[in-house]
């Protein structure tokens, strides 16, 4: 699943090229995931200009000038295709035609990405806006393991199963500790790993592929390594379920209970 660090570069190069273009047409290939007709996205945003592409937690939201938005969630195995006139990619899900001649393909082979007209926006931070103050008020209220609140999306946005192991490593916490146990120092030390750790990612992806709307770089992680014995630093990596999550961590995060 594409999390913060893919979603911005995507969000970046999709902006770059689609911003002021008119979309001339959009159709729908595979519509078992849409809540309302093909028809009503049709109506609402053909014959518009795009506005503006921003992400919203793990969400792409395409905002018109009419000012209704088109969100996209690529769930597990969703991506994104440029193509020119004719679309050829497999799987897809949805096209979008621009008035420059761009076309953008939206694929999945599980067929599970989901497409909202003007979907609802949570009430919970974005990670990279998270406060340690804020956590200070809310992780008291949940004594479900820390791994479980970040990536379920209700205390905070945008952080998946990949990235909240790169950060709890990063912030030595174990992904078993209980969020109600953490100390206040460790509240502060998890909100710096957070932006940290995201925006390094972020970086690199953006370092290694400038250009990309679907590249989903996972090499550089530190500890999240399904095919790896350990971490980049040479510890060995501990495998587990937490609420049918694969969870890697290492014996050096601390386990708060």
């Amino acid at each position: 699943m594409p999390e913060i660090p893919d979603l911005n570069v995507f969000q970046k190069n999709l902006a770059k090229k689609l911003v002021g273009k008119k979309l001339e047409k959009i159709e729908f290939l595979i519509t078992r995931q849409l809540k309302i007709p093909a028809s009503a996205f049709q109506e609402t945003l053909q014959g518009t200009k795009l506005k503006e592409v921003v992400r919203i937690g793990k969400e792409l939201h395409f905002e018109f000038q009419n000012g209704h938005v088109l969100g996209l969630h690529l769930m597990l195995h969703g991506a994104l295709h440029w193509f020119e006139v004719k679309n050829d990619n497999r799987f897809t899900i949805a096209e979008l035609y621009f008035n420059n001649g761009t076309g953008l393909a939206i694929t999945d082979w599980q067929k599970a990405v989901m497409l909202k007209l003007d979907p609802e926006l949570s009430s919970a931070p974005d990670a990279l806006k998270v406060t340690s103050r804020y956590f200070e008020a809310t992780l008291k209220m949940s004594s479900r393991p820390i791994k479980t609140v970040l990536v379920e999306g209700k205390t905070v946005q945008g952080i998946g199963n990949a990235y909240a192991d790169e950060i709890l490593y990063a912030a030595g916490i174990s992904p078993f500790s209980a969020a109600d146990k953490l100390t206040s120092e460790a509240i502060a030390t998890l909100t710096k790993s957070i932006k940290s750790v995201l925006k390094e990612a972020e970086k690199h992806i953006e370092r290694n592929f400038p250009d990309t709307i679907s590249e989903k770089e996972r090499d550089f992680l530190q500890v999240h390594r399904p095919k790896q014995k350990v971490t980049l630093a040479g510890e060995k990596i501990l495998r587990a379920d937490i609420d049918k999550r694969k969870t890697y961590y290492t014996v050096k995060q601390h386990v708060f209970e």
